[in-house]
């Protein structure tokens, strides 16, 4: 009997042992936090906000953070992957859509880091997708385009088309403006800045006055040709009234710096879920940039009420 019970305390502290030395990915201390970006973290839209939010984690968790630029392809992700594992990475951002199916075939060979990347449909027990619910954000931007136009053509240049902001910018115009044609084009790529303006040209001879470039780097090189060109634009990721606030009416800003803050808390509290995440005006992750002093003071306050609206019922002006 006393064997018997020896052995069962001896079993219970080895139990304990192995659990204390296992890191659980969904829950408790993290202290090391990587971060793979597409493109650079020096674009001034989405690989600056990814970076920004890599700092906020960093500033607020006190943990150490690395980061690698220009990871694209699967082996370079594979690559980057077991340098930041080899770092003492627990938890890795990807800053981008395309890292989920990088992640659905690396994730069980690191069963002890937790995944995070954006914009994709794939989760698994330690893999986490956070979503932005975009078509909102399109949609108000929409407005203001539909609105301030005056040649009834406004123009889409987006790089993918699946992007959820793009028909929700289109259903903006048609709701403030039903007589403003929308032309959609798309580059197929986040930073083809050549085709862009190509696009942007041809968009330009044929009328369009104001513009939504929707694309994390091709967007800089169209706006300095919008404001050029002394036409209209709607930011896009960024607040980026600073590029000229005669040419840029408001921009569809997505607050990864907030996302990142979120995700982080979550993991830590053991509460972030191996699943699809959405994120909202509601959880004050999406909002609309500064307005241009070319947007009247009664039509921002329009938009503003519309927002409010949507936050407390979850309805677009046009539902």
């Amino acid at each position: 009997m006393l064997l018997l019970r020896a052995i069962s305390i001896l079993f219970a502290i080895i139990l304990l042992l192995l659990t204390a030395c296992s890191y659980d990915s969904n829950a408790g201390q993290v202290d090391n936090v990587g971060m793979l970006v597409e493109t650079t973290i020096h674009d001034q839209a989405w690989g600056q906000e990814g970076y920004k939010g890599l700092m906020s984690i960093q500033e607020e968790y006190g943990v150490d953070v690395y980061f690698k630029e220009g990871i694209k392809s699967y082996n370079q992700t594979a690559q980057a992957v077991d340098e930041l594992v080899k770092e003492g990475a627990q938890v890795i951002f990807g800053h981008s859509s395309i890292y989920g199916k990088y992640f659905q075939k690396l994730h069980e060979s690191y069963p002890d880091v937790h995944f995070i990347y954006f914009n994709g449909d794939f989760a698994a027990k330690n893999v986490t997708s956070l979503n932005f619910s975009a078509n909102a954000m399109g949609f108000f931007g929409g407005m203001v385009a539909g609105k301030m136009t005056k040649s009834n053509h406004v123009a889409v240049i987006a790089a993918y088309e699946w992007q959820p902001e793009v028909e929700g910018f289109y259903e903006g115009v048609k709701y403030e403006n039903p007589e403003a044609e929308v032309d959609i084009s798309y580059v197929n790529s986040w930073d083809n800045s050549e085709k862009a303006l190509v696009l942007y040209n041809q968009m330009k001879e044929h009328g369009a006055d104001v513009y939504y470039p929707a694309g994390d780097q091709f967007n800089l090189a169209v706006i300095h040709a919008i404001q050029n060109d002394q036409q209209y634009a709607i930011g896009y990721v960024s607040d980026q009234s600073s590029l000229g606030k005669n040419t840029v009416l408001t921009s569809t800003v997505q607050k990864v710096d907030a996302v990142y803050n979120v995700a982080m808390d979550r993991l830590m509290q053991g509460k972030l879920p191996g699943k699809v995440v959405h994120f909202d005006f509601k959880d004050g992750a999406i909002a609309l940039g500064n307005f241009s002093p070319q947007v009247s003071e009664s039509y921002q306050q329009k938009i503003k009420t519309s927002v409010e609206r949507y936050v407390k019922t979850g309805k677009l002006p046009n539902q």
